[in-house]
């Protein structure tokens, strides 16, 4: 089930491709910035899904890696609110996730640390226990705190977190960005199946360049 569809060669033509893919589904609608009402939310970049020798380590994470650190660093440098979340679960609030996932990472478990290089780059940690990062948490209070309209999702898995959280963004009326070449799942089809589903009102397909080009205009 898992494979490398992303590559250092390949990332940026595979990214392409598939924006190229789903972009009859999302229409004439672009992204624009609206600066001061825009956050960025990491998802799960911990070391459980970004170490090689961890049963749930994701083959395109690292490849993603770069891109996350490039958004995360522009929206640092334009003082945006960054929230980087931490899946953690236990037997009482794991629910329907414990019967596919046999094992569960809590809090005192190193693997369910977030990665140094992303840690590094600082943000306000928020600890979830569902694939939705709205799901028994104060993300929404957090944003609405900050005057935050938009929200970028980065992060993993695409299929997983990041969509589920997406979709939760999209009711609770935030306008969602989710750049295709800064989330991985497990291989291309759960990949390419989030951005078809996505396009179509969730949120619109870009390139991290493009969002970065974006952003500086903004």
């Amino acid at each position: 089930m898992k494979e490398k569809y992303f590559t250092p060669d390949n990332i940026d033509l595979e990214s392409e491709e598939m924006i190229e893919e789903v972009k009859y589904y999302s229409g004439m609608r672009m992204f624009k910035p609206d600066f001061g009402h825009l956050a960025l939310l990491v998802v799960d970049m911990q070391n459980y899904f970004l170490d090689p020798d961890e049963h749930a380590f994701v083959p395109s994470s690292p490849v993603i890696l770069p891109n996350v650190l490039k958004i995360m660093q522009a929206c640092k440098a334009m003082k945006m609110p960054v929230i980087l979340t931490r899946h953690l679960n236990n037997k009482e609030n794991a629910g329907m996730m414990g019967i596919r996932w046999h094992e569960l990472i809590n809090e005192k478990d190193p693997r369910s640390d977030i990665s140094e290089n992303i840690a590094a780059m600082g943000g306000t940690v928020l600890k979830k226990s569902q694939f939705d990062a709205f799901y028994e948490t104060d993300l929404e209070q957090q944003l609405l705190h900050a005057g935050v309209k938009q929200l970028i999702i980065t992060g993993l898995m695409t299929n997983l977190c990041c969509e589920s959280t997406a979709r939760s963004a999209f009711v609770k009326g935030f306008d969602v960005v989710m750049p295709v070449d800064a989330t991985a799942a497990y291989n291309y089809e759960f990949h390419l199946a989030t951005f078809l589903n996505l396009a179509y009102l969730f949120s619109r397909p870009v390139k991290t360049n493009t969002l970065l080009d974006l952003l500086n205009d903004a």
